[in-house]
């Protein structure tokens, strides 16, 4: 019996990772480079829909990219010029097949496949107002929603209705969908979640896509970043553009940069490996400490140790050395297999560690319980000092925006300071990047309390959207502690 990773559940997920392509013969191919590119994005499912001229075709499955698109004999069955996929980790809805994105619906005015990364904040709100009049849902994705509204709307193109959908949900989002004769991309007003267009230089085919790095695995151009609030079509007539919401402040997610996207991609036109670095050298300024080692935690970890070595002049190692291969075991979880856990995934480099003091740097500590078995294989490695640095501010909130967070109660910096968290993790010391450090390391001068250049609710609170469900949650609650009172 295979089963899921149980040792993986101290971090904060990937969201989703969206991939479009009009005007190539070969679009499903690209769709499946693609969503392999972004596979670190999703790892639960993959779905690629396409047109023909005449029909859609759809092939959707749970596992990898490669478990679903790795043969020749599933890509013939998806012809067409025009693709979308999607990469999904469940962020809402279950982890089933009825889930797996690109969501198709067939309307009036013909069929429609759209992929979303993020997540809508007012989902169950709208959801319950749709069901009571009628609307029957075939998924437990926020995403439906989406589809729903776009049905019931009484604007007569697909680009009007999915503008009147869009305007009356709230959350972070970037969408993909494919029509009959059209890719479309759409993010949100905000800009928090991630969306680039592409162009292939000679086919001239144009690709939207959720990094850049999906666009470098098949040759494609990068042209621009999706504005915030920015609708795109690809149809025969090349490019259009459209900006129908009201013009925000951007507040782009930071954590792409700290850990979601891969190092190798460029984010709002900053190299995302480059600000790893340079967090490195911010953690150093503030928090530097004697020791003989800097060591990540692999693989996020690596360029801010990088930086941080750098910065300190003291020598990088490889200290800790990743299993890539752990993402299932035929293992059943059992209490002796999860307390060895740590070990399937990372193992010390004694010859690295032994005699030494060590900093190890990684890139953010959720419920703390993996932080904890890796300080303490560093030890018995024959560490004499152990000390952690955190290339982020301490994780104080849950993220409603599309990363699959634990409930706030369950986040170790929620619930202790960093003394506390120092203590129980088994360190000598625990330094975490302060926020202004953070803004700093991406270019800003500091954080703007005012007007925050970025989206950093999961370390502030500061939440730029509206958190209808939750409100309505907590009044639900309240109501029956009330009605319990009585």
């Amino acid at each position: 019996m295979f089963t899921t990773n149980p040792f993986d559940d101290d971090h904060l997920h990937e969201e989703c990772g969206v991939f479009g392509i009009y005007g190539h013969a070969g679009a499903a191919s690209h769709t499946a480079l693609g969503l392999h590119a972004l596979q670190h994005r999703g790892q639960e499912a993959a779905g690629i829909v396409t047109f023909d001229g005449e029909h859609f075709h759809s092939h959707r499955g749970l596992g990898h990219v490669a478990d679903n698109f790795g043969t020749e004999a599933v890509i013939r069955q998806l012809p067409g010029h025009m693709a979308v996929g999607h990469v999904r980790y469940s962020t809402t809805g279950d982890t089933m097949l009825r889930n797996v994105q690109p969501l198709f619906a067939d309307f009036e005015f013909g069929g429609l496949a759209i992929g979303h990364n993020g997540n809508l904040t007012n989902a169950l709100t709208i959801r319950k107002q749709l069901v009571r009049r009628g609307c029957l849902f075939q998924s437990t994705t926020d995403t439906e929603v989406i589809v729903h509204l776009i049905a019931i709307s009484l604007y007569s193109t697909v680009e009007e209705r999915m503008i009147d959908a869009l305007r009356q949900v709230e959350g972070a989002y970037s969408l993909v969908a494919l029509t009959h004769n059209a890719v479309i991309g759409v993010r949100d007003p905000l800009g928090i979640r991630p969306l680039v267009l592409g162009r292939l230089p000679n086919e001239g085919a144009w690709i939207i896509a959720s990094e850049t790095c999906a666009l470098d695995i098949v040759g494609a151009d990068f042209v621009r970043d999706v504005e915030p609030g920015e609708l795109v079509i690809l149809d025969e007539s090349g490019l259009r553009s459209i900006k129908p919401f009201a013009k925000q402040a951007r507040r782009f997610c930071i954590f792409e940069y700290i850990y979601f996207a891969r190092p190798d991609s460029v984010m709002e036109g900053t190299s995302v490996y480059e600000v790893r670095k340079q967090i490195g050298r911010e953690l150093a300024r503030e928090s530097g400490v004697e020791a003989d080692v800097i060591i990540p935690v692999p693989d996020s970890g690596v360029p801010a140790a990088l930086g941080y070595a750098a910065q300190a002049g003291i020598p990088f190692e490889l200290g800790i050395i990743r299993n890539h291969y752990v993402g299932r075991t035929f293992i059943e979880p059992t209490d002796t297999i999860r307390h060895l856990g740590v070990k399937l995934k990372h193992n010390a480099n004694r010859a690295h560690i032994n005699g030494k003091r060590v900093v190890l740097v990684d890139d953010s500590i959720v419920r703390g319980t993996t932080s904890t078995k890796i300080v303490e294989m560093v030890r018995q490695a024959g560490a004499t000092e152990v000390h952690m640095r955190i290339s982020s501010p301490p994780t104080t909130h849950s993220c409603f925006y599309g990363i699959d967070t634990p409930e706030r109660e369950k986040l170790l910096a929620y619930r202790h300071d960093v003394a506390a968290m120092a203590k129980l993790i088994g360190v000598d010391s625990l330094a975490f990047i302060s926020l202004d450090g953070l803004y700093r390391a991406v270019g800003e001068t500091g954080r703007n309390a005012k007007q925050p250049q970025f989206c950093d609710a999961c370390f502030t609170g500061d939440y730029p959207i509206l958190l209808t469900d939750q409100e309505a949650g907590k009044l639900t609650d309240m109501l029956s502690l009330m009605t319990e009172g009585h």
